[in-house]
């Protein structure tokens, strides 16, 4: 029969010991307050455009809007297509939006309470169907903090972003606590 051992000391450090098949493993628990993580239960979100596109206004940053999930462990996520963590901690934020136009240049950008935080790669026309995407790590407070895509486009009119799941995205996952 197999049992889980707890053991601490006068530092604080909790470690929990679980017997496994193969011998033994050890989980070690810091003396922290908060939200304790592990593997497995980490908030995580994916979004994307399925029913409605977004008109990105030429030479304007446009908010995307989001429709659809894919998941959502978070209940961040809102109708405004914006995600507002519960949980304090760096969050690895990502997202992108494609196009048909063959002009002009194109870009998308994290925003961060309202404001501009991390612009992703930038991508000029001429090629059908082109597509940007941005990547960061970003803190999030786990009350008021939130974030947001936003697209640019130059092109000389007003153009749509694709409709889909690897077309159009949103996606966020708790990489640790504050």
């Amino acid at each position: 029969m197999s049992s889980v051992v707890l053991s601490g000391d006068k530092s604080g450090t909790v470690t929990v010991t679980v017997p496994s098949v193969a011998g033994t493993n050890t989980v070690t628990i810091p003396a922290v307050t908060g939200t304790v993580m592990v593997s497995g239960n980490m908030p995580t979100f994916s979004y994307y455009e399925t029913t409605t596109a977004t008109s990105l206004g030429n030479v304007s940053f446009t908010k995307i809007t989001f429709d659809a999930n894919e998941w959502d462990t978070t209940g961040g996520m809102v109708a405004s297509s914006r995600f507002t963590p519960t949980i304090a901690g760096y969050y690895q934020i990502s997202g992108g939006y494609n196009t048909g136009s063959t002009t002009g240049q194109f870009f998308v950008t994290i925003y961060k309470n309202g404001s501009s935080f991390k612009r992703g790669s930038m991508v000029a026309g001429g090629i059908s169907g082109l597509n940007t995407s941005v990547s960061a790590l970003v803190y999030c407070n786990g009350s008021t903090d939130y974030v947001e895509l936003y697209g640019y486009q130059n092109s000389g009119s007003s153009v749509n972003t694709a409709l889909g799941n690897s077309l159009t995205y949103f996606q966020g996952v708790l990489v640790r606590t504050a």
